[in-house]
């Protein structure tokens, strides 16, 4: 087996776990099942779950077997928030996010092979549970006191909102999953992040109980951070999904794009699967020039190949550096250039009109003699044309896809056009 623990350590993937002497023998010895989960609490997974997703990934690659689990029961009640109660969803629309989750996950694992991957989902086994059997069965294992110690039912106890019984009892809830993924596949490892590492360990509590001298193990990653401080994985539209109807591919390629050169060494180590020396010269590339962004264009190629595929990948290599006058606007598709377009600033018009009135509408001149300035100064574009004529008027033969003109002052200031049908 793969020494996969120095591997996951040098990438910044080991937070803790419980024994490592005795993780680090096991995953020798291997294979190992091990399972994480994923909780449908929003219609899709986001950038963040990624950390989890590719680490699964990783294991299965150096040989071992994944449970991937989508809670169809524990997405409908969601581990507490610090500060506020979930809002509950109905079981038909959690069923329906299961589903969507479970296509995300999948094309990251193989199911195929000696250690191929198995999905699974908690309402399998909580269903047909009723209450009296999980307070007898499961709920006696577990001290009120310890449970009270984990930070975020702490600071939820301490607030005026208080928690709900609900909430407070997920983590009987995933503990139980540990269990019975225990007893139903061998499996013997949890991995998560370490956000969830109370729960990770309560699970391990809950089988020592009630099967005594079983080996288990927890892992837990660290959480990711952003260098200046904010989350994440959020923009100022907010978070980065992995659908491509919430997130298209062109808004997902971006955000790896544009991370913080103090934030992609981490982030590349983290999420890529490029060599240690592949990784390093990235890294080495990005401090000698950093203007280049190779780091970040490697790191967003791969990511959007994995998530969207080779093919959408290409086409938002294509319409990124066609809207930098790199290509040609022409040869994109009317789905990819709409959505490049809807991540600039754009404006509306009834019909086309000069240049001059373009620019200035679209944000890209102050007033109509700044914006004669930029024309007369070379620095105007349209479609990625230089412009000459301040006065010109663009016809409608010059719309793209029959809607769009594509405006540029200098080499990176962009804006679009959108323009009613005639």
């Amino acid at each position: 087996m793969t020494d996969i623990v120095d591997e996951l350590k040098w990438r910044g993937l080991f937070a803790q776990s419980t024994d490592e002497d005795a993780l680090r023998k096991a995953l020798a010895d291997g294979p190992v099942t091990f399972y994480c989960g994923f909780d449908p609490t929003a219609p899709s997974l986001h950038v963040g779950h990624l950390v989890q997703v590719l680490t699964v990934r990783r294991l299965q690659l150096a040989g071992h077997r994944p449970l991937a689990l989508v809670g169809g029961a524990t997405g409908q009640i969601g581990d507490p928030r610090p500060t506020a109660e979930r809002t509950l969803n109905d079981p038909e629309t959690v069923a329906g996010w299961v589903a969507r989750l479970r296509s995300q996950i999948e094309p990251f694992l193989a199911f195929e092979g000696p250690n191929a991957a198995t999905m699974v989902n908690n309402l399998d086994w909580t269903a047909g549970l009723s209450a009296i059997e999980f307070l007898r069965d499961i709920g006696k294992h577990f001290r009120v006191n310890k449970m009270l110690t984990k930070d975020s039912i702490a600071r939820r106890l301490e607030s005026d909102e208080g928690i709900s019984y609900t909430e407070f009892s997920y983590q009987l809830l995933q503990s139980m999953d540990f269990l019975e993924l225990y007893r139903r596949y061998g499996c013997v490892l949890q991995q998560g992040g370490s956000d969830q590492w109370g729960n990770l360990t309560a699970g391990l509590d809950l089988i020592h109980r009630v099967e005594p001298g079983a080996e288990v193990h927890a892992l837990a990653t660290p959480l990711m951070t952003k260098a200046d401080g904010t989350k994440f994985g959020k923009t100022e539209s907010g978070a980065v999904w992995l659908d491509p109807e919430m997130t298209t591919p062109y808004a997902f390629y971006q955000f790896w794009l544009n991370v913080d050169d103090r934030d992609i060494p981490a982030y590349s180590r983290i999420l890529s699967f490029k060599s240690r020396a592949e990784l390093e010269q990235l890294e080495q590339l990005t401090a000698e020039r950093p203007q280049a962004r190779a780091a970040q264009r490697a790191l967003a190629e791969e990511l959007t190949t994995l998530v969207h595929g080779a093919d959408q990948c290409a086409a938002v290599v294509a319409a990124s550096r066609a809207l930098f006058g790199q290509g040609e606007l022409s040869d994109l598709d009317a789905a990819t250039l709409g959505a490049a377009l809807s991540e600039v600033p754009h404006a509306r018009v009834a019909e086309p009109v000069a240049v001059v009135d373009l620019l200035v509408e679209a944000g890209l001149a102050p007033s109509k003699s700044a914006a004669r300035r930029t024309v007369k100064e070379g620095g105007a574009y349209v479609n990625n044309v230089k412009v000459a004529d301040a006065d010109a008027v663009p016809g409608r033969a010059e719309l793209l896809h029959g809607r769009w003109l594509v405006l540029r002052r200098g080499k990176k200031n962009l804006a679009a056009i959108e323009v009613a049908a005639g």
